[in-house]
């Protein structure tokens, strides 16, 4: 019946009654698929989620300032000979300790002795020539002495007294330019000696500790040097310095005298202590940093020039402050906070809080001062506030959790 009213349509309104149906059915499904989307939402708000714990701790925390930088020597400087010369001996190699004033190298020096005795022999000889215009300096002034007295009893003319005057004073002339020539050729000895004691090269420091080290070597035994040729480096490693770089975000935190740790990946587990000696007075213009001198405690002679080293400055400590793990901050509708789990109730409330200080994977809450109990540090993400949670067996004794049969299967432990 019903297909033979169906048949009697116009095929105008059999169009019309498909397209009908289609887009009834259409909205059917759509409605059907928003039901059941929502209800499968709520059930997933209603549901449970497998969570790790930690629990709020009372303890120390310190605001560090990490740095990473190289090791430089303490002080350094390069022996080279003052006067040119064949490298006779070199008494000591890469790695020797030093002492001040010790005997480094050897030039030779026979040509330097010989020099000593041409000083010495020139010497001698103005030396006799002194003597000689001393001699005749006195005669002379005995004669001008003679002179005058007769001169005064009027038996010598003045012309005689002139020439006898004259006479006296070339000798004395002649005596000073004697005296002058003894104090050049004591000179010209003098220099001599000292040039000869430049063919031994020994060390010597005006500061620091009594102990350096040879750095490099960079010539050998043999070699033609002429003066300011570079021997040996000596450097100083009892203290070491160590030179990092602060941007202007920690400079102005960095003091002299500060204490400071340091680690290197050579030695893990060991600590070196060190101190800050200089801070730079400007930030460069092209890396906007400041360089920072730390003295390091190196007696055991340990750290090297050229080791990359970190540093850790403090810039502050609290005692007793209230400590989470890092890893339990969320941030939940721009409140940053953490999920504070009831283990009798096992239900997660988000509670806003107050970061201070962070340390490595610890937190310092500042408010509110008195959290305690447990905060959730894994699985947080698909929390919500007031949600059941799935604790640890190790926290419920193995009993099931909330909306569970059977027994509760542990969160897998977050690798620290």
């Amino acid at each position: 019946m019903k297909i033979k009213k169906f048949n009697e349509l116009s095929g105008k309104n059999k169009v019309l009654l498909a397209v009908s149906v289609v887009v009834l059915v259409a909205v059917g499904w759509k409605v059907v698929r928003t039901v059941t989307g929502q209800s499968q939402q709520s059930g997933q708000r209603a549901g449970t989620v497998a969570v790790e714990v930690a629990p709020v701790e009372e303890g120390l925390i310190r605001d560090l300032g990490l740095f990473s930088g190289t090791l430089i020597p303490k002080s350094q400087f390069v022996i080279a000979p003052k006067v040119s010369g064949k490298l006779k001996r070199l008494y000591v190699d890469i790695g020797d300790s030093l002492r001040n004033g010790q005997l480094v190298a050897q030039l030779e020096d026979e040509e330097y002795q010989q020099q000593v005795i041409q000083a010495e022999a020139d010497l001698n000889v103005a030396r006799a020539n002194l003597e000689e215009a001393k001699s005749s300096m006195e005669l002379s002034k005995k004669e001008f002495e003679r002179a005058q007295s007769l001169h005064q009893k009027g038996i010598m003319s003045d012309a005689q007294l002139d020439s006898s005057r004259a006479q006296y004073s070339a000798q004395e002339s002649r005596y000073k330019v004697a005296a002058a020539q003894v104090s050049n050729k004591e000179a010209a000895l003098e220099a001599a000696r000292v040039r000869l004691s430049y063919t031994r090269i020994a060390t010597t420091w005006e500061k620091g500790g009594s102990v350096r080290h040879v750095g490099e070597r960079f010539v050998d035994e043999g070699a033609l040097l002429s003066p300011n040729t570079p021997i040996i480096s000596v450097i100083e490693l009892q203290p070491i310095t160590a030179v990092i770089h602060a941007t202007d975000k920690e400079y102005f935190r960095i003091k002299p005298e500060q204490d400071v740790q340091v680690t290197s990946t050579v030695f893990p587990g060991k600590l070196f202590h060190g101190r800050v000696t200089r801070v730079a007075p400007l930030l460069k213009e092209t890396s906007r940093q400041a360089r920072v001198e730390i003295d390091i405690d190196n007696e055991e002679a340990l750290l090297k020039p050229g080791m990359f080293v970190n540093a850790a400055i403090e810039f502050a400590r609290r005692e007793r402050s209230k400590l989470v793990p890092f890893s339990a901050l969320v941030q939940r509708n721009n409140l940053q906070g953490v999920f504070i789990a009831d283990i009798n109730e096992k239900k997660a409330a988000f509670k806003p809080v107050t970061v201070g200080i962070v340390e490595g994977e610890k937190a310092e809450v500042i408010e509110p001062a008195g959290i305690s109990g447990y905060v959730v540090v894994l699985g947080q993400h698909l929390l919500q506030d007031g949600m059941g949670i799935i604790l640890p067996e190790r926290l419920t004794g193995g009993q099931a959790g909330a909306g569970q049969k059977g027994p509760a299967k542990a969160a897998p432990t977050k690798a620290r």
